[in-house]
């Protein structure tokens, strides 16, 4: 895509600097779901979440357990996934993990290994672990990465449908820069990036989407390899906190749909006003 292609199109609001939840106000109509009903005190229990990225290390102090793991592996015949011991290659798993376990911390934790040491990975062990883990139905997808490779784009599409007609919410990371890159472009996927608050507990509805929802990842605490934690700053460290509040909401509604997930999400932004008409 040139740059005039890009221009044409909505503008790629990939995280939130600089201004606060009162500064993305959104009138919406609706009622606003009553925690103490119908998530307050959930813990994620019973709900089966997948890290797809660079493995998750079993036994972490902020993670404990890890239920299973696999990874894709690539040879000259072309990619198998296989079961492994839960291990991290890099840590960026490790801590979207993490992330996952302090939001929800009785859901189920599994690990699907698609990246190496250096972050480094190729599109078709994406598309191969991603396919994997949809067709393993699992009940959510953490994607704290994306590529900005075209030729993957209408077979991450295709998948991302698949994912949605079977239940499964993938929750993917916007790029970190304004860029075009796949899946969190696609509507049936669950996109974040990033805000500034200090609130953990804050998530915010884009008034200027693609990109649909804000959760804390900027500066933030996260598990690191050896048992060790850092504090950094990414989309990828967003994303984990809004998979884990979909498995806090799919504990106590088993059979909730991505799209009824995201209207949850929406009206429990903390930025949306309802009730309120906006400007005419």
């Amino acid at each position: 895509m040139t740059t005039a292609e890009q221009g044409a199109g909505p503008r790629l609001t990939w995280s939130l600097r600089g201004k606060r939840p009162e500064d993305v106000l959104v009138a919406a109509d609706g009622e606003r779901p009553a925690p103490d009903r119908d998530w307050a005190g959930a813990l994620g229990t019973g709900v089966r979440v997948c890290v797809v990225d660079s493995g998750v290390e079993d036994g972490h102090p902020l993670i404990g357990r890890v239920d299973g793991a696999w990874t894709v592996r690539k040879d000259g015949t072309g990619t198998s996934v296989v079961e492994t011991d839960a291990t991290d290659t890099c840590g960026h798993g490790t801590a979207c993990a993490g992330i996952i376990r302090r939001t929800a911390p009785e859901c189920e934790l599994y690990s699907v290994q698609v990246l190496g040491k250096g972050f480094g990975g190729t599109g078709d062990v994406l598309l191969a672990g991603l396919r994997w883990a949809i067709r393993q139905g699992f009940d959510v997808i953490n994607l704290s990465l994306s590529t900005t490779r075209p030729q993957f784009a209408e077979e991450l599409r295709v998948l991302a449908d698949e994912a949605y007609f079977r239940g499964t919410a993938i929750v993917a990371s916007a790029h970190n820069t304004p860029v075009e890159s796949f899946p969190w472009r696609f509507a049936s996927v669950i996109s974040v990036g990033s805000h500034q608050e200090d609130d953990p507990e804050l998530h915010l509805y884009n008034p200027s989407p693609p990109v649909e929802f804000f959760a804390p990842g900027q500066n933030v605490q996260v598990a690191w390899l050896g048992g060790a934690t850092i504090r950094t700053t990414g989309n990828s460290f967003a994303t984990p906190y809004i998979a884990g509040l979909c498995a806090r909401i799919l504990s106590r509604h088993r059979r909730m749909t991505t799209f009824q997930l995201k209207n949850a999400l929406y009206l429990s932004a903390a930025n949306v006003q309802l009730g309120i008409r906006g400007a005419s």
